[in-house]
């Protein structure tokens, strides 16, 4: 059994691996994984993102998943933020849809439309 400190540093050490990745990727997908994403079918959809990422050697894409996310009529949800662009958020974005977001919004920076809920503009960062 680790102890209390072993824990935070383990915990620590992953954090600081994340903010790396994050600062590395060109995209970053966020999936709600609470329970009402799961039983909309988050973890199917998070599957077919990861697969589509392997089979594309998307290197500059970061899957990562979060708990509730609101909206939990509209699920799975998932936000895909592309630097320098709005953060979009998509709902009903079951594991068949992923190919068409893969490619029109991921690679191509174009997002779809008709499945948007929300756009998040950026911060103006205050100085």
């Amino acid at each position: 059994m680790k102890s209390l400190d072993e824990l935070r540093k383990i915990k620590e050490r992953a954090l600081e691996i994340k903010k790396m990745q994050e600062g590395q990727a060109r995209v970053i997908l966020t999936i709600g994984m609470a329970t009402d994403g799961i039983a909309a079918g988050a973890r199917e959809t998070m599957k077919a993102i990861v697969e589509y990422i392997r089979d594309h050697e998307l290197d500059d894409v970061l899957v990562t998943q979060t708990g509730y996310m609101g909206s939990p009529e509209h699920g799975p949800l998932v936000d895909v933020q592309i630097k320098g662009q709005p953060k979009v958020r998509y709902g009903h974005l079951k594991a068949h849809r992923v190919p068409r977001l893969m490619e029109q919004h991921v690679i191509n920076g174009d997002p779809v439309h008709e499945w948007v809920l929300h756009v998040e503009e950026p911060q103006a960062s205050s100085k």
